[in-house]
């Protein structure tokens, strides 16, 4: 029979054995739900599969990365109180647009439904932030984004292909053409990160393939901005990957791709921007001309609206209604400024500043593996891209931008403690270590005789 001391031992062991296993398994189910919630928004599955429009996935997805949370947060390494400052701004940002909705001057039912959907960027990024304690995890993550985004615009070249702009082809994020050229710009420098990082020539055939869809995708819609866009991130995407990282093949191949795609599905954009001078004589240059006396307009309506309610704004979505032409700003700074006030864009501009404030960290780093070099460069492509792009359209409510901040804080995090279990690493170990070193020290004449 065994002593009782050693049965008690014994139960402890297990109890200590099994505990972690089902920590572990708890975290998994929690990274399930928040990888759900990820292919749900980013991919938009129940537009384009049939039957799932019935379901809503979104609502679904949502109450589930949230049950997530809260099942994980008393297992989680990080914790509610290792939450960088960004996360801080975040919520605050989205307690003032409640704020702004409860009290709106134009239609409160409206701006409130508007804030709750949006206020499920809060859970994505906390989540986020929690699970993602790894290199592995984040990859899977951003994986998920861009390989989303790639079939997204296969989808909408074979649905729009004879529509113009691809408008409304995909709902939510991508039925508007400005929007899904911001979504395409924003994630291909993770695409092209990918197809460097890929082991084996299949994997880098597809990344290309995707890309070059995506280019194809985002010179049909036409979108000026986007344009734009392409051209500030490709740039710095191509000092960080092509430049620094001595692939001088990625200037030549990205120059032949721009002028092959503007060749073959440019001549609406090319119209378009001609337009904006209003020198074009053709049907389709007086609209874009017209377009750009309506933004124009709109821009100053928008100052308007934030002279008129400068601390709480008229609401989320809210301007449409207020401008009169029902359209939003094609500036994101003035659309959350007018919809939130100016302490909303405060904060989203703090939140913004935060994440270059990672990547400024994580860049000045010398000690960073070849893979994360590159995503770190992705990050700064895409973020910058982000920053310039949003003077040229309305995207103060697309998720991508915070997932990328929520990617720079985990980076930051991850990096933190791997040095912080290695400076822990020699101290665990000491007990062991120094009776060792008394057993080894030891003579022959010291032993205890029996």
């Amino acid at each position: 029979m065994k002593p009782i001391d050693s049965t008690i031992a014994q139960n402890r062991t297990t109890a200590e054995a099994v505990a972690p296993a089902r920590k572990q398994a708890s975290l998994k189910g929690a990274f399930f739900w928040l990888s759900a919630f990820y292919v749900v928004y980013c991919a938009r599955p129940e537009d384009w599969i049939p039957g799932l429009k019935y379901i809503p996935l979104a609502k679904i997805s949502g109450i589930l990365a949230l049950l997530g949370l809260l099942q994980s947060l008393s297992r989680t390494r990080r914790k509610f109180k290792d939450l960088p400052r960004e996360a801080g701004y975040l919520l605050g940002l989205i307690g003032i647009l409640f704020l702004s909705g409860l009290l709106s001057p134009v239609w409160r039912g409206g701006a409130l439904n508007h804030t709750i959907d949006f206020s499920k960027v809060a859970i994505a990024w906390i989540l986020t932030f929690l699970l993602v304690t790894e290199m592995d995890r984040l990859r899977r993550i951003i994986y998920i984004q861009s390989a989303s985004v790639a079939v997204i615009c296969v989808v909408s070249v074979i649905r729009g292909h004879s529509q113009p702009r691809l408008d409304g082809v995909i709902g939510g994020i991508y039925s508007n053409p400005n929007d899904l050229a911001f979504s395409i710009v924003l994630t291909l420098p993770f695409c092209l990160a990918f197809m460097l990082t890929s082991k084996n020539g299949l994997g880098k055939a597809l990344w290309i393939g995707g890309m070059l869809v995506m280019s194809l995708a985002l010179f049909m819609t036409a979108s000026r901005g986007g344009f734009v866009t392409l051209v500030i991130t490709g740039a710095i995407c191509l000092w960080h990957f092509g430049i620094r990282g001595k692939r001088l093949f990625l200037i030549v191949g990205s120059g032949l791709t721009v002028a092959i795609m503007l060749a073959v599905a440019g001549g609406p954009l090319m119209a378009r921007m001609g337009g904006v001078t209003g020198s074009g004589d053709t049907l389709q240059q007086e609209k874009a001309y017209e377009s750009y006396l309506q933004r124009k307009y709109l821009a100053q309506r928008a100052i308007e609206g934030i002279e008129q309610y400068p601390v709480l704004g008229i609401g989320i979505r809210n301007f449409q209604e207020y401008s009169g032409v029902w359209r939003d700003v094609h500036v994101t700074y003035l659309q959350i400024a007018v919809e939130g006030g100016i302490p909303s864009l405060i904060l989203y501009l703090l939140f913004f500043g935060r994440g270059f404030g990672n990547l400024k960290k994580l860049r000045r780093r010398k000690d960073l593996d070849p893979h994360t070099t590159l995503f770190v460069g992705a990050l700064h492509s895409s973020m910058v891209g982000f920053i310039v792009g949003a003077l040229f359209a309305p995207e103060a409510y697309q998720f991508f931008p915070y997932f990328s901040v929520a990617y720079t804080a985990v980076l930051v995090a991850t990096i933190r403690e791997k040095e912080a279990d290695a400076t822990l690493a020699p101290d665990a170990n000491a007990p062991r270590r120094r009776r060792r070193e008394v057993l080894v020290t030891r003579t022959p004449d010291t032993l205890p005789v029996r």
